[in-house]
């Protein structure tokens, strides 16, 4: 029969068992408890802080990686450039005295793909403008312009794409948004991500109001190799266990924490305030923090997310956003749309169901991924 050890030190009970069961660090948040489980783990260089230092180094490694992964943004998009294979169509035999139908005609296409009015008609009257100016004298030069004005837009509000980490440790993210938009999931695809790049990942199972929330973060420090705080008690304030955690992650010198938060409708009142205390429990314990927060939007929804991503900006300040499903989706317009709306830059997107399948976000490829 297998036994297990225990020892304690500083208020800490290191438990440890047998191979294959992995080892954990017991500690107490008065009156409740947390849980840290350890599991094996190493980082591929050295960490250091300053301008110079582990983030940025890390930052500009997330960069070149979303340069080099254009095949698999590319087959992400692949509904979505099916949707604009009719600029192609459109733009082939091009003339001048068919300008009116064409244009019309790109509008539908890109009101299809989800750019949302406003965009639409500033893209196709940017255009309408060059043609008739002379500007423009071929489908070619149309496509290219086309492409340049989507660029410009999601480089003219949403440029600061790389994670902003600052230069102390740990670096805080929370990670928050509505139930099943892939919110956990998109935690532990990041965390991957971050901990192939040489980062030291702390999770916390901040998700106390869904039973099953820590499971599944567990399941995904498994997978990923990661520690992670949880909760032992149902009910631990999602506040304590993030303070605790990036106590924790603060002490034992972790790169980054990774929070979870539960699921919240952004019209639940009370559940968004409890992201305020959040965010003001781990500000107590590293001055800064969070330094990003992450709002995960289901790309399926188009631009019903909008409404979401308002209300959460407005009561957290929402920093970057993680758009989930658009490898499922022919909407992906709602990239340029939500970026233009709100300001707020897109930092990764999921196109598929893949551990490796959450990139980082580029705007120039995204631009060529969309429009062959």
């Amino acid at each position: 029969m297998a036994t297990s050890c225990s020892a304690s030190f500083a208020g800490f009970s290191i438990i440890s068992r047998p191979s294959p069961q992995p080892k954990f660090i017991l500690f107490n948040i008065p009156p409740r408890t947390t849980t840290l489980h350890h599991r094996t783990g190493t980082s591929r260089f050295t960490c250091s802080a300053g301008p110079t230092g582990f983030f940025t180094k890390l930052g500009r490694l997330l960069k070149e990686k979303a340069k080099s992964d254009v095949e698999k943004l590319f087959s992400g998009f692949s509904k979505t450039r099916s949707n604009l294979a009719v600029v192609d169509e459109l733009l082939l035999y091009w003339n001048l005295s068919d300008t009116d139908r064409v244009l019309d005609e790109l509008e539908e296409a890109l009101l299809v793909s989800d750019f949302g009015p406003r965009i639409t008609v500033k893209i196709v009257e940017n255009l309408r403008v060059d043609i008739l100016s002379g500007k423009l004298k071929s489908g070619a030069e149309i496509k290219e312009a086309l492409k340049k004005n989507v660029l410009e837009l999601l480089t003219t509000k949403g440029s600061k794409t790389e994670l902003q980490l600052g230069y102390r440790k740990p670096a805080v993210i929370i990670i928050v948004g509505v139930n099943g938009g892939g919110k956990t999931t998109s935690l532990g695809k990041l965390a991957y991500r971050l901990k192939n790049e040489g980062a030291k990942i702390l999770m916390a199972a901040g998700d106390t109001f869904r039973a099953a929330a820590s499971d599944q973060l567990e399941i995904w420090a498994e997978r990923t190799g990661c520690e992670i705080v949880v909760a032992e008690t149902e009910k631990a304030k999602a506040s304590s266990v993030l303070s605790q955690a990036v106590k924790k992650g603060k002490e034992l010198g972790y790169d980054i924490v990774l929070c979870d938060t539960s699921g919240r409708l952004h019209t639940n009142y009370s559940l968004m305030e409890e992201l305020i205390s959040c965010k003001k429990a781990v500000a107590k314990v590293v001055p800064g923090a969070p330094n990003e927060i992450l709002l995960v939007l289901d790309g399926t929804t188009g631009l019903n997310m909008l409404p979401q991503a308002r209300e959460f900006n407005e009561v957290v300040g929402v920093t970057g956003l993680i758009l989930t499903k658009l490898d499922g989706s022919a909407r992906g317009g709602c990239v340029v749309s939500v970026v233009d709306e709100l300001g707020i830059p897109v930092k990764f997107v999921g196109v598929g169901e893949g551990v490796e399948d959450l990139q980082p976000f580029d705007a120039e490829t995204f631009v060529n991924a969309i429009f062959m």
